[in-house]
C-alpha cells in the first residue's frame, strides 16, 4: 500500500472486519444485529486505550500506518459499503443518515439509529483520549509523513490531506506553507478558509486579512464561505475602509446576492458605524428577496450599536413573516431596556416563553436585564428565579439593576449570596456594588470593596475606574482619588492597545473628581492637557459644571463661552446647559441667562431633559431677580414636577412676594403633588420674608396635624427667624427651648441676625456664645456681634472682636458689589477707586447724596464701625460698595431701564435707607440682590418692607 493511500485510508484505531457473508449494499442489511456485534468490541478498546494512557502503556495505543496492518486469518476484509460507515464512525464528518442511506442499510428503525450513535461516540471518546496523549509528538508524526511524501513525491490530494493534519494539530504556519504548493482549485478554498476562520476565531485580525490578501496573491479566488469570516475581521477591527474594498471584491465575483455574503457586509458596517450603507446593503436584500432572519437581526443589531435603540426597534417590528428566533430577542431586548418601552419588553417576554426561548441562556439573561433597567425589579426577580440555568451574568443583571434603581440593601444581599454560593465574581460584579456604594454617597465603603476586588485577582475596568472615582467624588476623599488616578496612569492611560473613548471615559472622572474635593486647579490641569480635538461634550460639562459648583462662576461662563466659540464647536447637552444656568443664577448674570435660554429655545433638548432644562432656567431668573419670567417659564412648561414648583415658590419668597408664594402653594396642593418638609422651609422662608407671621405660625403647625411632617431642625431656624425679624425676640427663644433636638448653628444665626436688627446685646451674646461653643468661629458670627456692639455704642467690645478675630487669624470678608453695565459687569470694594469712571462716580454719589438729604435722608452712622465723629462716619458710608456700583448703574444704563446689583453680603442698614430715597429721583428700578434676599427699589419704596 503506498504512501498515498495510506493518507486516504482511515487512521484512528483498528476494528475487527466484518464477515464476508456481509450482504451488498443493495439488499436488506441487518445494521443493528452487526452494530451489536462489535459495539461490544469498541467499548473494551476504548477502555483499554484509556486505561493505557493512564499508565502510560504506549504498546496498546501507538498508531500504526495501515499499511503495516495485515487481517488475521480468522478476519475478511469488510465490504467497501460497510467500510464507509466506520469512516465516519471514527469522524471523518459524513452526515450519519446519509451514510446509511448510501450504504443500503435500513434507517426505519430508532434502534441502528441509536446503535449506530452510541458506536461512533465510543469511537469519538477514544480518539480523544488518544489525541491527548498524541499531543507533544503529533506535529512530529505529520511532519515525517510529510518528509516521506516529499522524498517519494505527492499528489494534491495527499498535500490537501497534509494540510488538513497541520491545521488540526494547530500547526497553521505548515498548512500555510503546505498550501502554498497546491495549484488554485475551488475544492481546495476550504483550506485557506479554516485558516482565516481560526485567525478570526482567536482574534488575529490584522493576520486573518493577511492570509486574505495572501490567498489572492497565489491566484485562488475566494468562495462565499470566504467573505463572511474576511468581513467579520473587518467589523471587529473595525476597518471600514478594507471592509468597503472587500465588499467590492464581493461584487466583482459575483457573490452580493449570497445571503451570508449580505448578512456578513451588514454586519461590517454596522460595527464599522456606518449605519448608511448597513442599510443599503439589507434593502438591496429585501429587494432580491434573499434576506433571512440573520439579515434582520444583523441591522437591529447594527441600530442598537450605533446607540439608536428607536430604529432599532421599528426595524424588529417590521420582520413581517419571520419568526424572531433567540438571537432576535438578545438583540431587541436591550432596545427595550434602554428605551424603557417596558410593555413591548413584556411582550416580548410572551413571545419567548409561547416559542420556549425562554429556555435559551441567552435569552433569560437579556429578559432579567430589560426589566432591571426599567426599574421593574419584581418582575426581574421572577424571571431571575425561574431560570433553570444561570451563570454570572444572570446574577450580575440582577445585582446592577438593584444598585441602579436604589435598593441597595438586596444588591449587597445579592452580592453576598453569590459568595455564599460560590459563583464566580467578575469585574461587572465588583463594579456594580462599588457604583452602588458610590451613588449613596458612600465612598469609603466603595474603596473597600475596591481592595476585596484587587485581592480576588479581578482586573479593574474603566467602568469600576468611573464609579471608584465618583465615589471618592461623594466622600470627598482626595487621597484616595490620587491613588486611583496614578493606577489609571499605569493601566489604562497613555497605553496603545486601549480605546481612545475609554481613556477619555476616565479622564472626564478624573476632573469631576478633582472639582468636588475642591481642588479646581489640578481639575483644570487636566482639562487642559487634553487636546481640544480629544474634549467631548462631558469633558466641558464636568469641568463647567465644577466651577459652577465651587462658586467660581466666572471661570464657568467664559469655559462655557470658549466651548461654543472654538474652530468646531462642541454641542452643549442639558447637563452643560444646566451647569452653565446655575453660574448665571450664582451671579445674577440675567442678560447671559437670556442668551442662553434664546439658545435653548433654538436647539431643543430631547424629551427627556427638557424638565431639566426648564426647572434650571426658573431656578436662574428667579436668582438674577426677575421672578415674573420666570413664571412665565413655569407656565409654558408642558410638564412640571415638585422642583418646578419649589423652585418658583422659593423665588416669591427671595423676593418678598409671600402672598403669591403661599397661592402658589395652594396650587400646588391642589395639583396632587407630593408636600414634604422642603416644601414647608420654602412656606416659612417665604413668610419670614414678607413679615406674614401669623401665617407662618399657622402652617408651622399644620406640617404635623394634616401632613404628617415632623418639623426638621430647618423648620425650627426659620420660626426662629419669623419671629425674631418681627422683634418676638422672647417667643423666638422659647421656640428654640422647646425644640426636641440639640439647636444646630443655623438655628443661633437666626436669632443673632434677628438681635442684630433688633439691637438686643444680652441675648445676641448668648446665641454667639452658643455658636463658639459648637466650634462656628467664623466671620459671620463675630461680625453679627460686632455690629450689634456698635449699635449699642459699645466701642471697647467692638475692639475686643476684632482683636479675637486677629487672634484668631479669622477675616472678615470684605464687601463687594457688582452690577451690569452696557459692556459687561463691573465689581467694586468699599473705597474703590480703581475703575476708569471712579471721578464721574464719586461726583455722582456725592450729588445724589446731596439731593436725598434735602428730602431728609440722614446718614445712619451706626453702620461705620469705627469710633469716630458723625461727619467722619458719614464719609466712610458713601464709600459702601453698593452706592459706588448704583452710581455706575445710573452712569451706564439707558433711562428706564432696571439696575441690577448684587452684593456678597447682607446690605448696609444705611445703604438701604438710601437707596430708598434715590429711587424716587432716578428714573430706573433698583433690584439689589444680597446675600439673605431681593430687594426692589422703585419711587422711594422696598419690597423688603423692612424685613431683611
Amino acid at each position: 500500500m503506498s504512501l498515498t493511500t495510506t493518507l486516504s485510508s482511515p487512521n484512528l484505531l483498528t476494528l475487527p472486519h466484518l464477515s464476508s457473508h456481509a450482504p451488498h449494499r443493495t439488499s436488506s442489511f441487518p445494521m443493528a444485529a452487526i452494530i451489536r456485534r462489535h459495539l461490544n468490541h469498541i467499548r473494551r478498546r476504548s477502555l483499554a486505550i484509556a486505561a493505557a494512557v493512564r499508565q502510560q502503556d504506549t504498546t496498546l495505543w501507538t498508531p500504526t500506518p495501515l499499511a503495516d496492518v495485515k487481517p488475521a486469518a480468522d478476519q475478511i476484509s469488510p465490504p467497501e459499503d460497510y467500510q464507509s460507515v466506520l469512516i465516519f464512525a471514527t469522524g471523518s464528518g459524513i452526515s450519519p443518515i446519509r451514510s446509511l442511506i448510501e450504504s443500503g442499510f435500513s434507517a426505519d428503525k430508532r434502534s441502528d439509529v441509536r446503535l449506530f450513535y452510541g458506536a461512533r461516540n465510543l469511537q469519538r471518546m477514544a480518539y480523544q483520549d488518544r489525541l491527548k496523549s498524541w499531543e507533544s509528538n503529533s506535529l512530529i508524526k505529520v511532519k515525517l509523513l510529510h518528509q516521506q511524501l516529499t522524498v517519494k513525491g505527492s499528489d494534491p490530494t495527499a498535500l490537501q490531506k497534509l494540510v488538513g493534519m497541520y491545521i488540526s494539530c494547530d500547526a497553521p504556519s505548515h498548512a500555510l506553507a503546505t498550501l502554498s504548493l497546491l495549484p488554485p482549485s475551488p475544492s481546495s478554498v476550504f483550506w485557506w478558509n479554516s485558516l482565516i476562520r481560526r485567525a478570526v476565531r482567536l482574534r488575529l485580525l490584522e493576520h486573518a486579512l493577511e492570509l486574505y490578501n495572501r490567498m489572492q496573491s497565489f491566484g485562488w479566488r475566494p468562495d462565499g464561505y470566504t467573505f463572511p469570516f474576511v468581513l467579520k475581521a473587518c467589523g471587529e477591527l473595525p476597518s471600514f475602509r478594507r471592509g468597503a474594498s472587500l465588499h467590492g471584491n464581493v461584487c466583482i465575483l459575483g457573490y452580493e446576492n449570497n445571503v451570508f455574503v449580505g448578512n456578513a457586509l451588514v454586519a461590517m458596517y454596522g460595527r464599522c458605524g456606518d449605519l448608511e450603507c448597513a442599510r443599503q446593503v439589507f434593502d438591496e436584500m429585501l429587494q432580491t428577496m434573499i434576506a433571512d432572519v440573520i439579515s434582520w437581526n444583523s441591522i437591529v443589531a447594527a441600530y442598537m450599536q450605533s446607540g439608536d435603540p428607536k430604529k432599532a426597534m421599528q426595524m424588529f417590528y417590521r420582520m413581517n413573516g419571520l419568526c424572531p428566533d433567540a438571537v432576535s430577542l438578545v438583540n431587541i431586548l436591550p432596545a427595550f431596556a434602554s428605551a424603557r418601552a417596558s410593555l413591548q419588553g413584556k411582550e416580548a417576554h410572551a413571545y419567548a416563553v409561547t416559542t420556549q426561548l425562554i429556555q435559551d441562556l441567552f435569552v433569560g439573561n437579556a429578559i432579567v436585564d430589560m426589566y432591571a433597567k426599567c426599574g421593574l425589579m419584581d418582575d426581574a426577580q421572577k424571571v431571575f428565579e425561574r431560570m433553570e440555568v444561570k451563570d454570572v451574568v444572570s446574577w450580575n443583571a440582577m445585582v446592577t439593576g438593584h444598585s441602579q434603581t436604589g435598593r441597595f440593601e438586596d444588591a449587597l444581599g445579592l452580592f453576598e449570596k453569590m459568595r455564599g454560593e460560590k459563583v464566580e465574581l467578575n469585574v461587572v460584579t465588583w463594579s456594580a456594588v462599588i457604583a452602588g456604594y458610590a451613588q449613596r454617597g458612600h465612598g469609603y465603603e466603595s474603596l473597600d470593596v475596591f481592595r476585596q476586588m484587587l485581592v480576588s485577582g479581578s482586573e479593574p475596568n474603566v467602568v469600576t475606574l468611573v464609579s471608584l472615582l465618583s465615589g471618592c467624588a461623594c466622600a470627598g476623599t482626595l487621597l484616595q482619588g490620587k491613588e486611583i488616578h496614578c493606577y489609571a496612569i499605569k493601566q489604562i492611560l497613555n497605553i496603545n492597545k486601549n480605546d481612545s473613548g475609554d481613556e477619555q471615559m476616565v479622564i472626564n472622572s478624573l476632573i469631576d473628581m478633582y472639582a468636588k474635593c475642591k481642588e479646581d486647579g489640578l481639575a483644570r490641569k487636566i482639562f487642559d492637557h487634553v487636546a481640544p480635538a480629544s474634549r467631548n461634550v462631558v469633558t466641558w460639562t464636568v469641568m463647567i459644571g465644577g466651577y459652577s459648583q465651587l462658586g467660581e462662576a466666572n471661570d464657568a461662563l467664559e469655559l462655557f463661552s470658549q466651548m461654543l466659540k472654538q474652530n468646531k464647536p462642541t454641542k452643549p447637552n442639558a447637563f452643560t446647559i444646566s451647569c452653565a444656568l446655575m453660574a448665571c443664577a450664582h451671579l445674577a448674570a440675567l442678560r447671559l441667562g437670556r442668551q442662553i435660554h434664546g439658545y435653548v429655545l433654538r436647539n431643543r433638548c430631547e424629551k427627556s431633559d427638557v424638565l431639566f432644562v426648564d426647572n434650571c432656567l426658573i431656578d436662574m431668573y428667579v436668582k438674577s431677580g426677575d421672578v415674573d419670567v420666570a413664571r412665565v417659564v413655569f407656565n409654558n412648561m408642558n410638564q412640571t414636577n415638585v422642583v418646578s414648583w419649589t423652585s418658583l415658590l422659593t423665588g416669591y419668597g427671595m423676593h418678598g412676594r409671600g402672598t403669591e408664594a403661599l397661592d402658589l402653594f395652594n396650587g400646588m396642593r391642589k395639583a396632587g403633588l407630593p408636600i414634604d418638609g422642603v416644601t414647608f422651609v420654602v412656606v416659612l422662608y417665604a413668610c419670614s420674608h414678607s413679615g406674614l407671621v401669623d401665617k407662618g405660625v399657622e402652617y408651622f403647625e399644620t406640617m404635623t396635624r394634616e401632613f404628617g411632617i415632623v418639623p426638621g431642625v430647618e423648620h425650627y431656624a426659620c420660626m426662629v427667624d419669623l419671629l425674631g425679624r418681627a422683634g418676638q425676640l422672647d417667643k423666638a427663644m422659647e421656640i428654640i427651648k422647646q425644640m426636641p433636638m440639640e439647636p444646630s448653628p443655623i438655628v443661633w444665626v437666626a436669632l443673632l441676625g434677628s438681635c442684630r436688627v433688633h439691637t438686643n446685646v444680652e441675648l445676641g451674646e448668648y446665641a454667639s456664645s452658643k455658636l463658639l461653643e459648637l466650634g462656628c468661629e467664623n466671620d459671620g458670627t463675630y461680625t453679627l456681634l460686632s455690629n450689634i456692639y456698635a449699635d449699642a455704642k459699645r466701642w471697647k467690645d467692638v475692639d475686643r472682636i476684632r482683636f479675637l478675630m486677629k487672634d484668631t487669624g479669622i477675616r472678615k470678608r470684605p464687601g463687594c458689589s457688582w452690577v451690569q453695565g452696557k459692556t459687561g459687569t463691573a465689581t467694586f470694594y468699599v473705597g474703590d477707586k480703581t475703575h476708569p469712571l471712579s471721578k464721574e462716580i464719586y461726583n455722582l454719589l456725592g450729588d445724589l447724596i446731596y439731593q436725598i438729604k434735602a428730602l431728609g435722608y440722614v446718614p445712619d452712622t451706626n453702620f461705620a464701625l469705627h469710633d469716630v465723629d458723625d461727619e467722619e462716619k458719614g464719609d466712610f458710608l458713601v464709600e459702601h460698595s453698593e452706592k459706588l456700583a448704583l452710581a455706575y448703574g445710573i452712569l451706564t444704563t439707558a433711562p428706564g431701564v432696571p439696575i441690577r446689583i448684587t452684593k456678597n453680603l447682607r446690605v448696609c442698614g444705611d445703604c438701604h435707607v438710601a437707596i430708598t430715597y434715590i429711587s424716587n429721583i432716578i428714573d430706573h428700578e433698583i433690584i439689589l440682590r444680597d446675600s439673605s434676599r431681593f430687594h426692589h427699589f422703585k419711587n422711594g419704596y422696598c419690597s423688603c418692607k423692612g424685613y431683611w
